[in-house]
């Protein structure tokens, strides 16, 4: 290699270093969950959206349009309480969480109840619906959740965020605990079980379809049951993280017509401690078409990652970052 070559090379070395520290770096830790599940390449996706270091090629130019100087990277972790408590240490920046699971742990109840209340916990987006599934044998009749009244009803595990859900709902219906036959299980332990006709109907919260109910149903005649009516209207008055959901007919086999329920969003939360700027700039990242293509060739729960999604079933405050760009974009007032 002649001098003139390395004496180049050692100029364009320079003036890329000179950019980058011209441009201040600062970096972004997404909390998600196990490598196994939908949070983690989700939160991939999104960290490589938001993400813009120092150097990079320009939007316009065909290179990243995230947050110039911003470097972002998505953590495996046990999920949604974890990755609270851990925004709330800062261990990270921002995390993923069952919207209801957000909501007990910034007002202290539910989960968190005894615990203090993560009070400076802030919303960035709702990425996409987890529904609300209540599974019943076709032959156990039950057709609302009424005739839960007296049958074997597995709520999920103690310490899930489904088992309070499930808790509410009975409520809402009229039922308690004392007027069913409960058990406490995983919802695949609760799928065995209706197999073996032990088991009338359980509980599951999560994106559709979920593996397990489809596998159950190719197998076995199940029905889903409808989170309808006055009392799902007056619940998702109540509890402000529920929104209306259904799930389309032939989600599952054997299911011929839409099913109404409820959802809990999975979300992309934060600290009131993160500055404005910076969330504002990441929120507007989120949702600029080069973005939205991403998300949408990349998982298939990318798709519902959209703006007419990112304020339904909030639960919590807005980041100031964040809402400031939802207003002008006018989701918000």
């Amino acid at each position: 290699m002649n001098k003139r070559i390395i004496l180049g090379i050692a100029a364009a070395i320079g003036i890329f270093a000179q950019g980058a520290t011209a441009q201040e770096m600062s970096f972004f830790r997404i909390g998600t969950g196990g490598t196994a599940g939908t949070y983690y390449p989700i939160g991939g996706l999104i960290a490589n959206a938001i993400s813009n270091p120092p150097g990079s090629r320009a939007c316009e130019d065909g290179g990243s349009c995230g947050v110039p100087g911003l470097v972002a990277t998505a953590v495996a972790s046990n999920g949604s309480v974890g990755n609270i408590n851990a925004i709330n240490g800062g261990q990270l920046e921002a995390g993923f969480t069952q919207s209801d699971v957000a909501y007990w742990a910034q007002t202290g109840t539910g989960l968190w109840e005894g615990q203090p209340a993560v009070e400076k916990l802030r919303l960035i987006a709702n990425l996409y619906p987890e529904s609300i599934h209540l599974v019943a044998r076709a032959d156990a009749g039950i057709a609302t959740v009424a005739d839960l009244k007296g049958k074997k009803v597995s709520l999920d595990e103690p310490g899930s965020g489904t088992l309070v859900d499930a808790r509410i709902i009975l409520e809402a219906y009229g039922l308690t605990e004392a007027d069913i036959q409960p058990e406490f299980l995983k919802p695949d332990q609760a799928a065995d079980r209706m197999r073996d006709n032990a088991m009338d109907a359980f509980f599951f919260v999560g994106g559709y379809p979920a593996g397990a109910i489809a596998e159950l149903a190719s197998q076995h005649d199940i029905k889903l049951i409808p989170i309808d009516g006055e009392a799902a209207d007056k619940l998702r008055e109540k509890y402000s993280f529920f929104a209306a959901d259904s799930f389309p007919a032939g989600t599952y086999n054997g299911q011929d017509a839409d099913v109404a329920t409820i959802s809990v969003g999975a979300q992309l939360v934060t600290s009131a401690d993160q500055s404005d700027e910076l969330v504002y700039n990441i929120t507007k990242a989120l949702y600029n078409d080069s973005t939205q293509k991403l998300f949408s060739a990349g998982h298939a729960k990318g798709k519902q990652i959209t703006l007419d999604n990112a304020t339904k079933g909030a639960g919590i405050p807005l980041h100031p970052g964040a809402e400031k760009f939802y207003k002008e974009a006018g989701k918000v007032q």
